[in-house]
């Protein structure tokens, strides 16, 4: 069974950084996504980066130049490494793994970004 579980999340003023970590549990196979998106009170969810087979890495306009999306393959983690918060980025933020038969999600890990 496939498990995703998110860690990282918090408070932080704005400017701040926080990294947030998503460890794959169970086999996948043939993944064609890997990356993260957010939720925020009232609002839809919406991508923030992912890894696209092929090696293409893609952001949302809104967090291009603050945040950046890594993983290490060998541990099956995500990661995503955000700078320069504002209180807009506050929401939560799951980790989402696309493969050919299923989609995955974790259970999400709140960022709260105070003024």
């Amino acid at each position: 069974q496939v498990q995703l579980v998110e860690s990282g999340g918090g408070l932080v003023q704005a400017g701040g950084s926080l990294r947030l970590s998503c460890a794959a549990s169970g086999s996948i196979f043939a993944i064609n996504a890997m990356g993260w998106y957010r939720q925020a009170p009232g609002k839809q969810r919406e991508l923030v980066a992912v890894f696209i087979s092929g090696g293409r890495i893609n952001y949302a306009d809104s967090v291009k130049d603050r945040f950046t999306i890594s993983r290490d393959n060998a541990k099956n983690t995500v990661y995503l490494q955000m700078n320069s918060l504002k209180p807009e980025d506050t929401a939560v933020y799951y980790c989402n793994i696309v493969s050919r038969i299923a989609t995955y999600w974790g259970q999400g890990t709140q960022v709260t970004v105070s003024s």
